[in-house]
């Protein structure tokens, strides 16, 4: 794997791209971002600034904020389990975090190759940089690290996980940048039919894709089916009737279920990356039928189905190419902001496209298509991508138009360093170093001991817990804010 490279203003590196845009060329480097290639050279031309060559600030505190909300539901959705992801069906403020990514994806892409003079040498690093956001989602997220509360690493390679959330940010990026590059007519933009003559084979990308998601999950046979308790599991085994045993069967023998046990999305990995490769400890053990404390994990009620138990992942190969849809809606809101010089006529333009998604979600899910993270079902797109771009709408009203960027300044600095910021907040490995060091017994050290104190100062288990998570956040963003002081940026 490529490893992570610190850039600074004094530091001299190759382009990234053969990018002939005055804008990227002599803009200064800024931080590694978890969603796109150079994402820290992207300046904006904003005609009613007195700057040209101005960063796209909203774009910072979105991509920052969205790392706080994920800090958030990670450590805070324990103590309040309706902000955690939702079970199954349904959305919760968690289930926003996901698609929040892929959008700037798609935003920063549009910006980024706007005009491309070398295409294959674009492409060309567009695979490298796929690549090294892939194998790091595999590091941090297959196994090798274990997370706070467990101090040990390793994985059995028998059983890592392949798939996760930088493997699908790296799918979504591939799917976007590929459709910018070369899928993008050369055509000038003067006009409605024109913009739309540019972008045509970009959005008849996305609608093939989206039919061949609709085709699969509704129209292949899913068999019954069997998997192996891992020993993963084991906390989770109780005196419940056949839990006791190595292997559960699955009866499924249907066409078009979205449940738990025998969906297509489910299937596919299954088939393609196999059974002990999935996640292990899906969001369907907190549904009513695998949990009593239900919507949070707890454990299974005495008639619990034995697919309780069975691996999903969450961030699948299908359910990822579904996912990526939500990067081509980022992308069209990028070129509106690339042909459409006007304040006033982005935000109406982007407001418009962004209710149309919001209503389209809701209509599909009353006609049946229920909203769904872990399958990325077509309403659950529709919406989450609505939302987006209606927080996009916002953040570049405040920030970028009427210029409170000093509110936002936390979120700017956690935005310009983010990818350093998942890897150590996000995924514990900051936590997790720091309770390598403890004091006679493992729960005797500087996270816990803080987080219990805060409990008791507040009197309150589930209020100190938000307050210590909202004390993480901050302490990462002034981490960022150090980071940005001292020109320091961490890239891949």
């Amino acid at each position: 794997m490529s490893s992570l490279t610190v850039v600074t203003d004094s530091g001299e590196r190759a382009p990234l791209l053969c990018i002939s845009s005055p804008e990227l060329s002599h803009s200064h480097p800024r931080d590694g971002e978890i969603v796109s290639s150079s994402l820290d050279e992207i300046a904006v031309s904003k005609p009613t600034l007195s700057d040209p060559k101005q960063r796209l600030v909203s774009l910072d505190v979105f991509r920052g904020l969205t790392i706080a909300l994920m800090i958030l539901v990670d450590d805070a959705g324990k103590a309040f389990p309706s902000i955690n992801h939702s079970p199954w069906f349904g959305v919760t403020l968690a289930d926003f975090v996901m698609p929040f990514f892929l959008f700037i994806v798609g935003v920063s892409a549009s910006l980024v190759f706007k005009k491309v003079s070398c295409k294959p040498q674009a492409t060309k690093k567009v695979l490298l940089r796929t690549v090294k956001l892939f194998i790091l989602g595999v590091v941090l997220q297959g196994g090798y690290f274990h997370g706070r509360n467990n101090l040990s690493y390793g994985v059995d390679i028998a059983k890592i996980r392949w798939m996760g959330v930088l493997q699908r940010i790296s799918i979504g990026y591939l799917f976007a940048s590929i459709l910018e590059i070369w899928f993008a007519n050369d055509y000038p933009v003067d006009s409605s039919k024109a913009f739309i003559r540019r972008y045509f084979f970009q959005a008849l990308a996305g609608i093939l894709i989206g039919l061949s998601y609709l085709i699969l999950v509704y129209g292949l046979y899913v068999p019954d089916w069997f998997f192996e308790i891992s020993s993963l599991n084991m906390e989770s085994r109780s005196p419940v009737s056949g839990y006791g045993l190595s292997i559960q069967t699955v009866n499924c023998g249907v066409r078009g279920s979205l449940e738990p046990p025998c969906n297509v999305v489910g299937l596919i990995d299954r088939l393609l990356l196999g059974e002990k490769h999935l996640y292990q400890r899906p969001v369907y053990r907190r549904t009513k039928e695998c949990s009593v404390n239900s919507p949070d994990y707890g454990p299974p009620p005495s008639n619990a189905p034995g697919w309780c138990l069975a691996p999903f992942d969450p961030e699948g190969i299908l359910s990822s190419l579904m996912a990526a849809i939500t990067c081509l809606v980022g992308l069209h809101f990028g070129h509106i902001l690339v042909h459409v010089k006007d304040h006033l006529q982005r935000i109406i333009f982007w407001s418009v496209f962004s209710v149309f998604l919001t209503l389209a979600g809701y209509v599909l899910e009353l006609a049946g298509v229920p909203l769904s993270k872990p399958l990325y079902t077509l309403s659950y797109m529709f919406i989450t991508a609505g939302v987006s771009g209606l927080l996009l709408v916002v953040l570049y009203y405040i920030v970028d138009v009427k210029c409170f960027q000093k509110p936002m300044i936390l979120f700017q600095w956690m935005g310009m360093n983010a990818l350093i910021l998942y890897a150590l907040a996000a995924c514990d490995l900051f936590s997790g170093a720091l309770q390598g060091f403890y004091w006679y017994s493992p729960e005797n050290n500087l996270v816990d001991i803080t987080e219990r104190f805060i409990q008791a100062s507040f009197n309150s288990k589930k209020w100190g817990t938000l307050v210590f998570v909202m004390l993480e956040i901050l302490f990462w963003g002034l981490v960022a804010g150090f980071l940005h002081a001292k020109k320091v940026y961490i890239k891949l």
